[in-house]
């Protein structure tokens, strides 16, 4: 079994490597450079790590775990727009839309989307780009209820703004590794929880959301529950579930 190290740097050589649709030209420089900006790459690597547990080669995954990650960045540089969160830097350097101007952060961003569910088409079943699809409407829809502040039901907002491409990183691979749906209850357990988890650390690190509205200590002890569920939900895995458990650890115990 590879660690989430290996992962990562499978993820990271795969998406310098990706050849991006030619017709896209000079966007390709914004697009790159959102992609390029760092990041622990968590939700491809989940990917990974799920179908290698289900003896899927990770090579085999790389196409939707990168379409992970894309739609990931794309969310990203379309949150940092002036008309969203007007974020002026992403990571420790420039958001996409101040580096290249706002009208290419939005065709960046759209470029990124595309190309996300270019790569889950490349798979013979049709469920990969389904998942996928879900998902980032999940997401958006999360994003809407942020943004208007129609829903005071914080836990709904993580659930489809953060959760929902966490379901789909682990979804996709039950896809691509064949797992019928009758069997992935457990796996999409799973998702939920590293979702939410990552979401109340998040808070707890920036001290806004739960952080906020439950008070550090409350956000911790809602931490701690998350991972109680997530370990219950491994433990009910018949498979080598070494490394998700290291990302369940890593996650918890996220500084930055």
């Amino acid at each position: 079994m590879r660690s989430a190290d290996d992962h990562r740097r499978l993820v990271e050589s795969y998406l310098d490597e990706l050849a991006l649709t030619p017709e896209l030209g000079g966007l390709e420089a914004a697009m790159r450079y959102a992609l390029g900006g760092g990041g622990k790459r968590i939700r491809p690597v989940l990917c990974l790590a799920t179908g290698e547990a289900l003896g899927c080669p990770p090579e085999t995954l790389l196409p939707a775990a990168a379409a992970v990650e894309l739609v990931h960045t794309f969310s990203l540089v379309h949150d940092d727009l002036p008309a969203l969160d007007d974020d002026a830097m992403r990571r420790g350097r420039a958001s996409t839309h101040v580096q290249f101007g706002e009208a290419l952060g939005v065709i960046a961003g759209d470029a990124l989307l595309a190309e996300a569910f270019r790569l889950a088409l490349t798979y013979p079943t049709p469920s990969v780009a389904r998942e996928l699809a879900a998902a980032t409407l999940g997401m958006i829809g999360g994003q809407y209820l942020d943004l208007t502040e129609q829903d005071e039901d914080e836990a709904a907002v993580h659930r489809l703004k953060t959760g929902s491409l966490f379901g789909a990183a682990i979804g996709c691979a039950l896809w691509v590794a064949e797992v019928p749906e009758r069997k992935q209850q457990p796996w999409r357990a799973l998702a939920c929880e590293i979702g939410l988890l990552f979401q109340i650390v998040d808070d707890i690190l920036d001290g806004d959301g739960l952080a906020e509205s439950h008070g550090l200590d409350g956000a911790r002890l809602l931490a701690d529950a998350a991972v109680d569920r997530a370990e219950a939900a491994l433990a009910e895995l018949t498979a080598d579930i070494s490394v998700l458990a290291e990302i369940v650890s890593s996650v918890a115990a996220r500084t930055s």
